[in-house]
């Protein structure tokens, strides 16, 4: 099946017992047993439920993965994959990632004998080999990233990876399954914020961790169960919902988001804008060698680089809300360095270039003309 058949397919079938043609929200915490361990396969709602393996099973079809396991928000995924990890091990990680990430691996893993290293990976060749040693077991990349939208070459980070003997995890959460599939570059985790465009109606908050590796598979199934940062049927039941149009969604995301990249290019008061569309756009031709297009994620700095003028903008638009997180069909705009990055020390958020006025755009599907005036008119304030 082509991806825009998977949508709507890919682990679904009608419900055997009534024919619903969608899948039903089994919600429910417990299932009746014959006897002791003689049952139809469920046992109780943290450890299984039907209609979070309906779309655990859609996800891994869409990312070509064998195994797909769901978990209560995206960090509870990031979570259960570092628990992958024994104390001692090191992670080599790309600098400019989501605040989030930092913060957990920093306050919540190193604390317990875990090492991280944060690197520029836009050239992996000179940024990843310095830093292996005996003790380093995954490379955790971002691509494209958050909120500086650069371009790792998944592909070259394999190869490097390989030749080691380590994991690597992409963060696939910036395109979606259908804009890049890091499973088919040699990838061998992939995780998403299910919450962003998968889900794509900010109704929802549920990660994603996708893998061909069967031993992988059981340990994050494990944990699942484990701990129990399960979603629950009826957010499952929303997301796939919403995947059903992934692909026409991100189609007009991509569109409106390089309108608003082009405006924003040419306008006086802007000085960088942040889209790997842009053919001088580092890793440019990566991104369209790895992507189906170029996303929907658009982020700027103002020539007057201060925190009041960042925050005159982002308090003047009125169809862009300002608020945190991505993907929704309506656009959002946000700002990093209080925001979603409040958690990366100030000296590190500035050598990735999140600096006091850059602004992260979430551009949504609603007519790029009018979202074009509204930041036009908020830029003149």
């Amino acid at each position: 099946m082509k991806f825009g058949t998977k949508v709507i397919h890919a682990g679904i079938t009608p419900d055997p017992s009534t024919g619903a043609i969608m899948t039903p929200i089994y919600q429910t915490s417990t299932y009746v047993q014959a006897a002791p361990g003689d049952h139809q396969g469920y046992e109780y709602g943290r450890t299984q439920n039907p209609t979070r393996n309906a779309l655990q099973q859609n996800l891994a079809a869409l990312e070509g993965a064998r195994f797909g396991v769901c978990f209560a928000s995206g960090m509870a995924a990031t979570d259960t994959i570092i628990r992958l990890l024994e104390p001692g091990d090191e992670v080599i990680a790309a600098s400019d990632l989501y605040g989030g990430t930092y913060r957990l691996f920093t306050k919540g893993y190193e604390r317990y004998g875990l090492k991280f290293h944060f690197t520029d990976m836009t050239d992996p060749a000179a940024a990843i080999a310095p830093l292996i040693n005996a003790n380093t077991k995954l490379i955790w990349i971002e691509t494209p990233s958050n909120p500086m939208l650069n371009i790792i070459d998944i592909e070259a980070v394999v190869k490097i990876a390989k030749a080691n003997g380590l994991k690597v995890c992409v963060d696939n959460t910036f395109a979606s399954p259908y804009l890049q599939q890091p499973m088919r570059l040699g990838a061998d985790i992939v995780v998403h914020s299910a919450t962003k465009y998968i889900n794509g109606h900010s109704d929802v908050i549920m990660g994603a961790v996708l893998c061909d590796d069967e031993e992988i598979h059981e340990r994050l199934c494990f944990y699942q169960n484990a701990v129990g940062a399960v979603p629950g049927p009826m957010d499952c039941f929303l997301t796939l919902r919403g995947i059903k149009t992934l692909h026409l969604r991100i189609e007009q995301h991509c569109k409106n988001g390089a309108a608003i990249a082009h405006f924003l290019r040419d306008h006086a008061a802007v000085d960088k804008v942040h889209w790997p569309g842009f053919e001088d756009h580092t890793n440019h031709a990566i991104a369209a060698r790895q992507m189906r297009h170029f996303g929907g994620m658009v982020s700027f700095s103002l020539k007057k680089d201060t925190l009041a003028d960042g925050v005159r903008v982002m308090s003047a638009t009125k169809l862009f809300a300002l608020a945190e997180s991505l993907g929704g069909v309506e656009s959002l705009i946000g700002h990093p360095a209080t925001m979603t990055h409040a958690s990366i020390p100030l000296e590190e958020r500035l050598k990735t270039g999140v600096v006091d006025s850059l602004i992260r755009l979430s551009v949504g599907i609603e007519d790029p003309d009018d979202l074009i005036a509204d930041l036009a008119q908020a830029l003149e304030h």
